[in-house]
């Protein structure tokens, strides 16, 4: 195509690297860059414009997040149709209403086991906490998060983390959706945030939705590409080692020890930690945080109770080193705590009374046979289709070997009523892979389901045993 020519104000208080993202958008909305259309290259277009190579890398990365343009090994970037895009960019007449299917079998890998749930005690802890005589409850607490939580949590924190840490370093919230935006405005708003990719997509989005420059960074069998996020501008790295959402990949002890280095190499670097579920930990010990291995202060620690009690609870915690706390006390001292007191108060006790240990340690064993059962049934099916990530969580990642591309596999499970979730939708840069891959989600469904759910998936697929049950 020829060289894109916008008006650009190096004097707007809009930074260089939105105004281009926005004149593009717009562009490919408007169909002024028709689909399918190359766009220029990094450096022709930054030479063009006369702006920087890393402004151009922005803008081009927040439209890849977004889905406007996608990034092709080697070809470059291409436009993308809008009618496939995100419908909030684009005006409805109509409200767009999810599709509403009921699955036999739902390989989601949020689910968790709610049978096992100890309801018995949770329901004499909430009653001893709903008494007159804690009327002090009913009124707001500490903006943080109730003192005697904060102090479980801590300890936990300590035993099964190695995460070292004082209460009041710690900030309660509902959910890691809550406590990212808070975070977000303690940091330089100059700063650029990195996020693995694949990756969660809520992080994504939040970085955008507050105005914030972000970069996709490449994952691989050892966690983030160290060698991309050192040669990229970011300063605030977003990973979850322990067990990378959605690859499954363990970040290696080389790598810990790199991202590190390189959060200490530069003042104003931070790593955010996401350790949402290394509670379940199955061919190892569990392996320590990374933030207990940090010296100076560099990693926000961030985890839930979501997949460890259950995602309605809405409890999320965040540890932030010291030097990011006095900032924390100064911004948000008039604030209160977004999670309910009662709420706190039960949890807190639920730990306290050791009921939280003994439940995790349940509910390991429990999803641990669960993944036995999905590993073995998988295993007739060997070799056209191969387990990765297995090693923690509750989900694991299939590479298929068929001529069905991962689109297709996840339509034909889904005409046969099996729910299941394509790697490539957590990928911003929609990046080409040699063989589909499938995130399968066990933590919902019993081990009758999984044998049942894996049979048809793959009779869905078209995949026939290559091994008898007797033979494994």
């Amino acid at each position: 195509m020829d060289m894109l020519m916008f008006q650009l104000k190096k004097k707007s208080t809009t930074p260089i690297y939105k105004q281009l993202y926005i004149e593009i958008k717009q562009a490919i909305i408007d169909g002024k860059i028709s689909v399918e259309t190359k766009l220029p290259s990094k450096r022709k277009l930054a030479d063009f414009l006369d702006i920087s190579q890393t402004t151009v890398e922005l803008a081009y990365g927040q439209l890849v997040a977004e889905g406007f343009i996608e990034s092709r090994p080697r070809k470059g970037y291409y436009a993308q149709a809008v009618e496939e895009l995100a419908y909030l960019d684009l005006p409805q007449e109509e409200p767009v209403i999810p599709e509403k299917i009921d699955y036999k079998f739902d390989f989601n890998p949020a689910q968790i086991d709610t049978g096992s749930f100890p309801f018995s005690t949770w329901r004499k802890l909430a009653k001893d906490v709903l008494d007159e005589s804690n009327g002090e409850f009913l009124l707001s607490g500490h903006p943080q998060g109730d003192d005697i939580l904060r102090q479980e949590i801590a300890r936990y924190l300590f035993q099964s983390r190695g995460v070292v840490c004082q209460p009041n370093q710690i900030i309660i919230g509902s959910g890691t959706e809550q406590l990212m935006p808070l975070l977000i405005r303690l940091l330089n708003k100059n700063l650029i945030f990195g996020f693995e990719n694949p990756g969660y997509a809520l992080t994504h989005s939040i970085f955008s939705h507050h105005d914030r420059q972000s970069l996709p960074i490449s994952i691989d069998e050892d966690g983030i590409n160290m060698e991309e996020l050192e040669a990229s501008p970011v300063d605030v790295a977003y990973v979850t080692p322990s067990h990378q959402f959605p690859t499954g990949s363990v970040l290696s002890a080389t790598r810990r020890a790199q991202l590190l280095n390189w959060a200490t190499a530069k003042p104003g670097r931070y790593i955010i930690e996401d350790d949402y579920d290394s509670e379940f930990r199955y061919t190892s010990r569990p392996i320590p945080a990374l933030q207990s291995m940090d010296l100076s202060g560099r990693v926000v620690y961030i985890s839930t109770f979501s997949k460890s009690l259950m995602p309605s609870l809405r409890i999320a915690y965040m540890v932030l080193p010291n030097t990011l706390l006095t900032e924390y006390n100064k911004t948000f001292l008039h604030y209160s705590s977004s999670v309910p007191r009662l709420d706190q108060q039960i949890v807190a006790q639920f730990m306290k009374g050791g009921h939280f240990s003994r439940h995790l340690n349940r509910m390991r064993k429990l999803y641990k046979k669960k993944l036995e059962k999905l590993t073995a049934e998988l295993a007739l099916f060997a070799p056209a289709v191969k387990i990765s990530g297995e090693q923690a969580g509750m989900h694991v990642v299939l590479t298929v070997q068929t001529p069905l591309s991962e689109k297709q596999l996840i339509e034909h499970a889904k005409a046969a009523g099996i729910r299941v979730f394509g790697l490539h939708s957590y990928d911003v840069r929609k990046s080409e892979s040699s063989s589909p891959r499938i995130v399968i989600g066990f933590g919902g469904l019993s081990e009758q389901q999984i044998e049942q759910g894996i049979h048809q998936l793959m009779a869905s697929w078209e995949i026939n045993k290559t091994k008898s049950s007797s033979s494994l």
